[in-house]
């Protein structure tokens, strides 16, 4: 059995590109937030994320795809360009206290045999991290994730956020950012996705210092994530972070969420985002480049 490399989820240039299309119960809540009538019907999710595989793939690496809204459908309507890899969520989020994710454990519903055959190269595990709770009970998961990935040959991405502690209010989201990379960024996984330090706001040097103690504790290839970041400055964040040592991005938000509950998706995913995307591609090729 070959064990696919990250050259598998790259662009030609050794960068990450990577596109997700993963969001469950946030993109639900974005249409509604765009305007949609609620509830937003599940087909509603589904059409926008084989749509956004479908036109935006070809500018991706790698696209990421869940379970319980596309898998089976971009699998069936071969909805991924041939030169992007196809990544699958394998975490089950569990809602409480109100939000729709507030805890996370390994999706054992999502077959990695099945992934395999199906063309997917990497399964992806969100480890949500609070000071407060075990991190032995965080690690455990992950190891199991790591075999899980590795015995059928598939890639292991994590993509550990930080949340403030269950108890106390107290929260630091870019020290706990950093002690998640302590703790998580040896943990065995091949790729780290992190939250870009300062929501990509302030100074060049300030965004430059936060990511360059962020690349300290993370022993393995990383990229960032675009939650949080205004999209605006989502191409800087990326130019950033690959200066202090990370290797691209794996973004959804930053890409297409401008587009969510327009009219016409397709011409909106077309004009607005695959645009979006090539540019952050070439971002990408130009800091790789700056590498050799």
């Amino acid at each position: 059995m070959t064990h696919y490399s990250l050259n598998d989820i790259t662009r030609p240039s050794g960068g990450f590109a990577m596109l997700a299309v993963d969001q469950r119960e946030a993109m639900r809540l974005m249409f509604v937030a765009a305007g949609a009538k609620a509830p937003v019907a599940d087909q509603v999710l589904t059409d926008f994320k084989v749509n956004a595989a479908r036109i935006l793939s070809p500018y991706a690496s790698a696209i990421l795809v869940d379970q319980q809204f596309c898998y089976r459908q971009i699998v069936e309507q071969q909805a991924i360009a041939k030169n992007c890899a196809m990544i699958v969520a394998a975490d089950e989020f569990i809602p409480g206290n109100g939000i729709p994710v507030d805890s996370v454990v390994i999706d054992k519903n999502v077959d990695p045999q099945q992934v395999r055959e199906n063309g997917g190269k990497a399964l992806k595990l969100l480890v949500l991290w609070r000071s407060d709770e075990d991190p032995q009970q965080r690690l455990e998961m992950v190891k199991e994730f790591n075999q899980r990935c590795h015995a059928h040959g598939l890639l292991s991405i994590i993509e550990p956020v930080v949340r403030p502690p269950r108890r106390g209010d107290k929260f630091d989201r870019e020290q706990a950012i950093i002690d998640a990379a302590k703790e998580l960024g040896d943990s065995g996984a091949d790729l780290y996705k992190v939250e870009m330090p300062l929501s990509g706001r302030g100074s060049q040097a300030e965004l430059l210092r936060a990511s360059q103690h962020l690349n300290e504790h993370i022993h393995m290839p990383w990229v960032i994530l675009s939650s949080g970041v205004d999209e605006k400055l989502f191409p800087r964040a990326v130019s950033v972070a690959m200066t202090a040592g990370a290797s691209g991005f794996l973004a959804g938000r930053a890409v297409w969420s401008s587009v969510v509950g327009l009219p016409d998706t397709e011409l909106m995913l077309r004009d607005i985002s695959a645009p979006k995307l090539q540019r952050l591609g070439d971002i990408v090729d130009e800091m790789m480049a700056r590498r050799r």
